[in-house]
């Protein structure tokens, strides 16, 4: 009964359609897989974000921050809680050289935004598939930028439901790491503080790194997107070719034979065959070169009963 209680509770605050019960996440990852949330909620405000996480915090209720599911395998048993998504929440204002996006808003669409105002500083965020949240909170890079090269300032909210502003330099972003992660917080908005550039250079640079993008990343597929951390000093998808693995993998899920630092799902995989192949990896690669690759992907969920 507990679903149905929290499923009422927060109709309350949040629009009906908006809070679902034993809703598929298999519809909302990238992966394309995983199992049912025992609650989805998807808010239009800021106030309604707050109301559901201090709901989710006041009640002692797992709460799960979903992002757009780009870099997350949800197990086939599904999650229990609540699983929270800013899919909603993506304004992008421009004012002079400054972009505020809101939380959800996917961050290839800022990177576009900026480029069409003449703005350059985020255009190796345009092949990142991820929302403003999720890259803020692993400090996303590509192609030698990163968020913490732009970054002015965060709007956040804790686990308890208090809202934060946090500098560039209390944001603490690292490699694929931020104290959004170290806390718990999840993301409102951002704003990042860009330059005025030359238009045909931008854009040049944009369709360049598009172009790297598609021709060496599996994208006609589903994934998580690359797997693992860089190791120190290495490559991982360098390691995991060399290992012979690329074409391997469990059930539907396979090394991609294009890029190695990918799994891809090849055959409506389950989430138990990705995290087998990801296993798998690691078992290679340490076997072979003695290095321990430690996950990019986040691993949430519960295998299925």
């Amino acid at each position: 009964m507990m679903k149905e209680t929290w499923l009422a509770d927060l109709r309350r605050f949040v629009a009906e359609d908006h809070v679902k019960m034993d809703e598929p996440l298999h519809l909302h990852t990238l992966t394309k897989m995983g199992g049912p949330a025992d609650i989805f909620v998807a808010p239009t405000t800021e106030d309604e974000v707050a109301y559901t996480v201090k709901y989710a915090y006041d009640n002692e209720i797992p709460l799960l921050m979903l992002g757009n599911g780009s870099n997350m395998v949800v197990r086939d048993g599904g999650v229990r809680g609540i699983v929270l998504t800013f899919k909603k929440l993506d304004g992008i204002m421009i004012n002079g050289t400054t972009v505020i996006a809101q939380g959800g808003a996917d961050i290839k669409k800022v990177s576009r935004a900026a480029a069409d105002r003449q703005l350059t500083g985020l255009e190796f965020a345009c092949g990142i598939p991820g929302s403003i949240g999720g890259a803020m909170a692993m400090n996303a890079g590509a192609y030698g930028g990163e968020i913490k090269d732009v970054i002015v300032r965060a709007t956040v909210l804790t686990k308890e439901g208090e809202k934060l502003v946090l500098t560039k330099d209390e944001l603490e972003l690292g490699y694929r790491k931020s104290i959004i992660t170290k806390k718990g917080f999840y993301v409102l908005a951002a704003e990042f503080g860009l330059e005025i550039g030359e238009q045909r250079v931008i854009d040049a640079k944009m369709s360049d790194l598009t172009f790297q993008r598609e021709s060496k990343q599996p994208l006609e597929f589903p994934s998580a997107g690359s797997v693992f951390k860089r190791p120190p000093g290495n490559f991982a998808g360098k390691l995991i070719q060399e290992s012979g693995l690329q074409g391997r993998g469990f059930g539907g899920a396979e090394v991609s034979t294009k890029h190695a630092g990918f799994i891809v799902n090849k055959n409506n995989a389950t989430a138990n065959d990705y995290i087998q192949t990801i296993e798998m990896v690691k078992k290679a690669v340490f076997e072979k070169f003695g290095i321990d690759l430690e996950l990019e992907v986040k691993i949430v969920g519960e295998d299925m009963a």
